[in-house]
């Protein structure tokens, strides 16, 4: 737009929340810009789009989504204090939400690089900005020169007393709210939905997303408002041609070598047969029209339209799959538990030819994750991290870390798992698993939620219930819909939708589903639900044959536990100047220490003794002793009112004179010397922590005579020359009070 311009500015309301989009003001060399704004979130996307002088054979869509530290006005930590490095897991996530829905809304065989920059400028610490960033790249685009087969929306859906919410707090979601469901939809369907719940039914999962879908409506009509105003024409794109010549000869070369291959039931052979089909098609065609070299990328395209209408047919007319399998047969089901003898709970989970090596992992608090976020930081005690190697496919890449896809898939699983685990203040340790995909051939994600659920049992983590999940597909002909169980890699990349659902016996606890079409019908969707439920429940009654509840004690290779109080008082001096006290513990015994300001202290050690030793350090700081109970002690002063006798670690009392003996003792230094062991019976702990103690008692035991309290009236602490009172505090002698100095 041309300098002073006036920006447009238009804005609508749905229930509670206010949606305002903006455009001409921030960004106007990009190809779209919209300032997208509800309550005090505000997000800025951008489109842009470049010719590339090269066709890469894919379209290059990039999505970036950034939060802002100011924002929230905030400075971010880290030696730089700058937004740097690569983007948070957090920003991954939502960078997935916005290319999902998107991305299938590119016209096909759209080859120029577009990209889409959604920035998070002001932040309000009650609602999510994510969802405006989905709803802004969709605006962007759509009033762009950018072919954009939009508009689209996203919102989120909660459920708090039985009724739904549009975009709910942080307070509702962290609170009273069982579903936390993202989703995208045009104004036919929904395309995209990610999201969990708190054991929600498949029935609310359907009618929450049909009623999300008419509450975004408004923003739909927002987006075609402003296009009306403000939208630029779209760039004339036209779909490569298929020269009709070479589209015969590929038919002619492939169709029957390419259904046999298709009909193969290993994938390492399919792929291999497909290989060889492929490869000698092209040969062909390049050695018939050399002088077209463009008719190979042709007949490359052609072949991979084969063989998605190959797989779909066959499907269609008659019910039958690539792998034999019917439409709701889910693949046979292998499970083995404890395969690594050193961890803390290990499975293998294998369905068909997927398998995923899940290892579980206890820590101590300490090792929580910190995470740093537009609403502060924050810990995370549960981590499920999802590894794709390239073997498990049979490829070669370099390893470089984490992909966006690994990030996702592992969210997802975690999510699924996050349910059903018992609460920190019932199992205090910090859980990681780690899903290793060994083989894949479809929905590993869904591998890894098995897996990990049997790897948590395994080390004996008393989660509530075993969960699984299972990846559903879709093959839609004319007005036809085939919902598919348990779909294999090719039927995902060849199909309709990738629905994966996750949840335990009776419920749903994690949800992901993209569309490929432009969407299904809520009766499709709800079947699918229900026949994901009938396949999650066979899933979870093959897992119940190895392993149907935790194991009922810890695995010998976790952390030792042992959580105790002590006096909150004393939390100064177990930590000791500069933390020296608590890292010398540590240091000792190898056992990590928390401790939090209650007076509770957890204690993690690698083993019994280690545990037992750093327990014994810590209750030296904070010793009781018991009334009634006889003590081993030494003696570590004598006084002229008595002696003062060291009974535990750091707890000494005094024994009056009056009680040293059972004939009345003169003087004290002619009866007790210094250092002599002495047993002595606990008489009273007062309430000021001074410790009475009595070696008469002991001697009236051996002796035969009874012992009764009674005999042995409170002496009041008999006063010392200057007046000092014999007992705690100052210098008193009950208790660990007192001058240290003189106590050794």
């Amino acid at each position: 737009m041309a300098f002073g311009t006036p920006a447009t500015r238009l804005q609508t309301t749905i229930g509670d929340n206010t949606f305002i989009i903006e455009t001409g003001r921030l960004a106007n060399q990009a190809d779209g810009a919209i300032w997208i704004q509800s309550g005090d979130n505000v997000v800025l996307v951008t489109a842009c789009t470049q010719t590339l002088e090269m066709d890469k054979g894919f379209f290059p869509l990039v999505v970036d989504y950034q939060e802002m530290s100011y924002a929230s006005g905030r400075i971010p930590g880290g030696y730089f204090r700058r937004e740097i490095g690569r983007p948070s897991e957090r920003e991954v996530l939502v960078c997935r939400s916005i290319d999902r829905p998107c991305r299938p809304l590119f016209p096909k065989g759209f080859r120029d690089e577009v990209q889409i920059i959604a920035t998070v400028l002001s932040a309000d610490p009650f609602t999510d900005p994510d969802i405006l960033a989905l709803t802004g790249a969709s605006t962007a685009l759509h009033i762009s020169k950018i072919p954009f087969l939009g508009p689209i929306a996203g919102a989120r859906v909660g459920y708090v007393d039985g009724q739904f919410v549009l975009n709910p707090s942080y307070a509702a979601l962290n609170g009273p709210s069982t579903l936390n469901m993202v989703f995208a939809a045009s104004r036919d369907a929904v395309v995209m939905v990610e999201g969990g719940g708190r054991f929600v039914t498949e029935d609310l999962i359907a009618d929450a997303l049909e009623w999300g879908h008419k509450q975004i409506i408004p923003l739909l009509d927002l987006q075609e408002e402003l296009r009306n105003k403000v939208g630029v024409p779209k760039i004339e794109f036209t779909p490569p041609q298929i020269n009709p010549e070479i589209d015969a000869k590929v038919t002619e070369l492939a169709t029957a070598d390419m259904t046999a291959a298709l009909s193969i039931t290993d994938k390492m052979e399919r792929r291999e047969a497909r290989k060889k089909v492929k490869t000698a098609v092209l040969e062909a065609i390049a050695a018939a029209y050399p002088e077209h070299p463009e008719f190979k990328g042709q007949a490359k395209e052609l072949m991979e339209k084969m063989e998605k209408s190959i797989m779909r047919e066959r499907i269609r007319s008659t019910g039958t799959r690539i792998d034999n399998r019917d439409l709701t047969t889910v693949r046979p089901i292998a499970t083995e538990v404890g395969v690594l003898p050193r961890t803390h709970g290990s499975c293998l989970f294998t369905r068909g030819e997927t398998k995923a090596l899940c290892v579980a992992t206890l820590g101590s608090t300490g090792d929580e994750q910190k995470i740093e976020t537009l609403t502060g930081d924050s810990s995370k005690r549960f981590m499920l991290h999802y590894n794709f190697p390239p073997y498990c496919v049979g490829e070669v890449k370099m390893l470089r870390g984490p992909s966006r896809r690994e990030i996702g898939h592992g969210a997802l699983a975690e999510r699924s798992i996050q349910q059903v685990l018992p609460s920190s203040e019932d199992f205090p340790f910090t859980i990681r698993v780690v899903s290793q995909v060994m083989e894949s051939n479809g929905s590993s994600s869904m591998a890894s939620v098995c897996g990990a659920s049997l790897a948590l049992m395994d080390a004996g983590v008393p989660i509530t219930q075993p969960v699984a999940g299972i990846a559903m597909g879709l093959i839609k002909e004319g007005d036809e819909f085939h919902v598919l169980t348990d779909i294999l890699g090719d039927e995902d990349a060849m199909g309709d939708m990738d629905f994966k659902v996750a949840g335990t016996h009776d419920a749903v606890t994690g949800i992901q589903m993209d569309i490929k079409i432009t969407g299904i019908p809520q009766a499709v969707m709800r079947k699918a639900l229900y026949q994901a439920r009938d396949a999650r429940q066979h899933i979870l009654g093959k897992m119940n044959e190895v392993l149907a509840a935790p194991r009922p004690e810890l695995s010998p290779n976790a952390p030792q536990l042992a959580v105790v109080m002590v006096n909150p008082e004393k939390i100064r001096e177990i930590i000791g100047p500069g933390g020296k006290m608590i890292k010398a513990i540590t240091a000792e015994t190898g056992a990590s220490i928390d401790i939090e300001d209650s007076g509770k202290v957890s204690i993690f050690a690698p083993t019994l003794e280690a545990l037992e030793k750093a327990k014994e350090r810590v209750m030296y700081f904070d010793q009781k002793a018991d009334v009634g109970r006889n003590y081993q002690g030494t003696v570590t002063k004598v006084l002229d009112c008595g002696v003062v006798v060291e009974i535990l670690p750091g707890l000494d009392g005094l024994v009056h004179v009056s009680q040293l003996d059972t004939e009345r003792v003169e003087n004290v230094a002619d009866v007790v010397k210094l250092g002599q062991p002495m047993e002595v019976k606990v008489l009273d702990v007062e309430s000021n922590g001074r410790v009475r103690l009595s070696r008469k008692a002991v001697l009236f035991e051996e002796q035969g005579r009874p012992y009764d309290p009674a005999d042995y009236p409170k002496t009041g602490g008999a006063r010392r020359p200057g007046g000092d009172r014999g007992g705690r505090g100052g210098d008193r002698f009950g208790g660990r009070g007192g001058d240290r100095r003189d106590r050794r």
